[in-house]
């Protein structure tokens, strides 16, 4: 309330101004002119004492009448009406005062009625006023009750976020020191494993106290809404009205307060442009350019177009055509190599530490079953040649050896013709080459070949003659045919090592380890013990119980169990070595072979291999070996497809044998693709659809089904379900152990898909010395058979002058007046020619017969 001036309340409580001084001045107030403040006060002690006065003055109490009035009404909100439905509630009050008797005489009379009348009005006034400031306190009081609890609401939400927290953090920790002890005795992959998943927990607890804290509060002010809508503070109905009051102010705030959150993810255009480096690296497509340059593939189009170049969103641009394109649109173009990848690795494997000498590690080669397995199985004292199918060894076998004379690493290579990629790749990672030649067979093809792959490596080689037990040992003549290949032993004055050997009684095998030792300790071979593992993968194949299994050759550093190494193609986390016994041992030293478990796929043989710092690097690395190995492929198959089209232009429709290929190893795969891309011609080869490691699946069945093709598997197996479906579709499978045996059977079955050879036999030769006219039989020369034979219904030409003139068949043959089969030599005939009637004398009728032969492909025999 606010004060007012003596005329204001006057005209308020309609009473003159100078009679409202005078009664103010009687209760003992000070005021004395209009212009006077009355404040609240002094408006109470006023009324007092009207109140006093009409008690005393008045000799009956004046009667009044109150009325009040109640009406209910609905109102809705929203645009036309059609939104919520609110009930409004209307009251009114209204007061009447009964006048005073008409017949009351005297001024005495009506000025106590003006007395009486004045102070009822003020009374009401002030009633008033009193209501509308117990409202006003009540409502103020009502909205600090509403902070006070909003606050505490928000404050018990805070702790318990907080105590959510804690309990989520504490849980993560106790769950992290467990982690810890159980890394103490689990393998680096349980550990990373372990890790991730505690993670992911304590993640996902904090996340379900956040939401679960948020729901919360919003169920408590439900309920305290709920229970103020319940309760009537005033007790006169008004709770009512305060609670629509306080939902449509709390609409009005929603919609006051209505904000939109970006979540993470959403592009927002920037205001300002924002140059970037773009990295180029060769060919690049234009939509691949665009996402480097955070722009839409359209804009890139078109300021291609205005540089006069039409492209799509998928064509390839060259690198300076790129750079160009990215500096039109105002960014920076960085020139990068394309193996940017690959240097990195080569950068981080730097070798650092002290060197220390190393075992030698010799590769054994030669000729086929001239007793190389033989020689290794005598220094290692075991019998693997006799598990060997066919007594040839068809993998690359590597074995750490403790001798007296040293510890020496041996690779076993094969020695059939298929194989030469496999000793390509021994000659490579070998610092020795024992060359093993039979003594009784002398030099052969593969021989000569093992000759020329250590010549290529600049390896240094030993000889080793075997089978010295035999009669028929001719130890001079391999000297002989190895020195006219430029091998002069050193009797000879040449540099290389001969030893005379025996697999079977042992003669020679010190020598030959001691030759072996020397020429090692000429080359001073080291290593860095220290270093990260780094080496060549000998073999990889697929195991049914364990996945991949490579086998490896560690030439530098030392593989631990729990490393990352990339090897080609694959790359993984080394779970587990295994020397070449299948004892578990943790770690690899220097020239050292191990089986190795933990690669995501099978890594070609030859394929070098390195310990990198992470799975991410090595990841990159595979990634981009895999995609350079693919745009290799997909470049070499669309010219040979180009190439095979035009050579095929006029010709007839080639002949192919479709195979899925099967093999154990992933050398034997090699050297059988090899080895079948070298059979067929122009007319006929080998498609191998599909080839792989490991078992024979029912999608290798179903593949086969669908293009025709056959299966063959090399020392391998299908399974149940392959099984089944290849007899149910009558699938041609075969299985093979000899590789030789698998290249027969292919050369077989193309020179079955040749087409036939046909020659003529000429069988007899007739000549014409006069001619007669039938009227059965038309033109009839008369002959006489003048070499071989002439038959019926045989083929015959008509040759005049030596030049064919006609080309059918015989038709009649007759001797005198008889029909005959055949007239020989010396003899005379008549002869009908089918279809020809211009037989002259003096002609020849030569007489032949055409026969299919089978052809053969060139090549020889499968074995080499």
């Amino acid at each position: 309330m606010v004060d007012v001036t003596v005329g204001q309340l006057a005209e308020k409580v309609n009473l003159p101004a100078d009679h409202l001084l005078k009664l103010m001045q009687q209760a003992g107030l000070p005021h004395e002119r209009n212009e006077d403040i009355v404040s609240d006060e002094q408006k109470t002690q006023f009324l007092s004492f009207v109140q006093r006065r009409q008690h005393t003055d008045r000799p009956t109490e004046q009667k009044k009448i109150t009325v009040r009035r109640r009406n209910v009404s609905t109102l809705r909100t929203g645009k036309g009406g059609r939104g919520a439905a609110v009930k409004v509630e209307t009251r009114r009050k209204k007061i009447y005062v009964a006048r005073p008797p008409a017949g009351q005489p005297d001024e005495a009379g009506r000025a106590a009625g003006e007395a009486s009348a004045a102070p009822t009005q003020a009374q009401l006034e002030a009633e008033r006023i009193r209501s509308e400031d117990l409202q006003r306190k009540e409502a103020e009081e009502e909205v600090r009750r509403q902070e006070a609890k909003r606050k505490e609401e928000a404050e018990e939400r805070r702790r318990a976020e907080e105590a959510a927290l804690a309990e989520a953090q504490a849980k993560a920790e106790a769950e992290a020191r467990d982690a810890a002890e159980q890394r103490a005795k689990a393998s680096p992959d349980e550990v990373a494993r372990a890790a991730a998943e505690s993670a992911a927990k304590a993640q996902a607890a904090a996340r379900a106290a956040e939401s679960g804290n948020r729901r919360a509060p919003g169920r408590a002010g439900a309920r305290h809404r709920d229970r103020m809508s319940r309760e009537d503070d005033f007790g006169d109905g008004r709770t009512r009205r305060r609670e629509l009051s306080l939902k449509q102010e709390s609409r009005r705030s929603k919609r006051r307060h209505l904000s939109v959150q970006k979540q993470g993810g959403e592009f927002e255009k920037p205001q300002e442009f924002i140059a970037r480096e773009v990295e180029i690296s060769g060919m690049v497509t234009v939509g691949e350019l665009a996402q480097r340059m955070s722009i839409k593939a359209g804009e890139a189009i078109k300021a291609l177009m205005g540089m006069g170049v039409m492209a799509t969103i998928n064509q390839p641009l060259d690198q300076d055509t790129a750079i160009l394109l990215v500096e039109e649109l105002g960014h920076k173009a960085k020139v990068v190599a394309e193996d940017e990848v690959e240097q990195h690795l080569r950068e981080s494997l730097q070798v650092e530490g002290e060197s220390q000498p190393r075992a030698p590690v010799v590769t054994v080669m030669g000729h086929v079953d001239h007793g190389k397995t033989s020689l290794l199985d005598h220094i290692r004292h075991t019998r693997v040649v006799a598990g060997e199918a066919g007594g040839i060894t068809q993998h690359i076998g590597a074995y750490h050896v403790n001798t007296e004379h040293g510890d020496i690493t041996f690779i076993d290579t094969p020695g059939h013709a298929a194989f030469s990629a496999m000793r390509a790749r021994g000659a490579r990672s070998t610092d020795v080459v024992v060359l093993v030649v039979a003594a009784d067979d002398g030099v052969m093809p593969q021989t000569e070949e093992a000759v020329n792959h250590s010549r290529a490596a600049d390896v240094p080689m030993v000889v080793a003659v075997n089978k010295m037990d035999l009669d028929g040992a001719d130890p001079e003549r391999v000297r002989n045919e190895l020195a006219a290949l430029g091998v002069t032993p050193e009797d000879w004055g040449g540099t290389t090592q001969f030893v005379n050997v025996s697999a079977e009684t042992g003669e020679g095998i010190d020598a030959l380890l001691e030759a072996v030792l020397l020429q090692a300790e000429l080359m001073e071979l080291t290593a860095v013990p220290s270093a990260p593992g780094k080496g060549v993968v000998i073999e990889s194949r697929v195991d049914r119980g364990r996945g991949p299994v490579a086998t490896l050759l560690v030439q530098n550093g030392t593989l631990n169990q729990g490393d990352v190494i990339i090897a080609g193609e694959c790359y993984g986390r080394v779970r587990a070595l295994a020397n070449e016994r299948g004892e578990t041992v943790k770690e690899a030293a220097p020239s050292t072979p191990v089986e190795m478990l933990g690669l995501n796929g099978t890594p070609e043989a030859g394929d070098e291999f390195s310990a990198v710092t992470g799975e991410r690097q090595a990841r990159e690395v595979a990634d981009f070996r895999a995609g350079r190995s693919q745009a290799q492929r997909h470049a070499s198959q669309k010219a040979a497809s180009l190439e095979s089209m035009f050579a095929n232009l006029g010709q007839g429709e080639k002949r192919v044998l479709k195979v899925i290929l099967k093999a154990d190893v992933r050398g034997s795969l090699e050297a059988v693709t090899r080895a079948c891309a070298d059979i067929g011609n122009d007319e006929v080869s080998v498609n191998i659809l599909a080839s792989g490691v490991g078992g024979i699946t029912e999608s290798d069945a179903n593949m086969a089904l669908t293009y025709g093709a056959s299966i063959f598997g090399f020392n391998t197996r299908a399974d149940r379900t392959a099984k089944a479906m290849i007899e149910r579709e009558s699938i041609d499978l075969r299985y093979y152990s000899v590789i030789y045996e698998l290249l027969d059977d292919i050369k077989a079955i193309l020179e079955g898909m040749l087409a036939p050879e046909v020659r003529e036999e000429i069988l007899g030769m007739a000549e014409v010395r006069e001619v007669f006219h039938s009227p059965r039989f038309g033109q009839i020369a008369g002959c006489m058979v003048v070499d071989g034979a002439v038959a019926r219904n045989k083929m015959i030409r008509v040759l005049r002058d030596n030049i064919v003139i006609f080309e059918g068949e015989l038709e009649s043959l007759r001797r005198v007046k008889d029909d005959v089969n055949e007239v020989r030599n010396g003899l005379e005939c008549g002869i009908g020619v089918r279809n020809y009637n211009d037989v002259r004398a003096g002609d020849l009728i030569e007489v032949f017969e055409a026969r299919e032969v089978a052809r053969v492909l060139d090549g020889g025999d499968a074995r080499g």
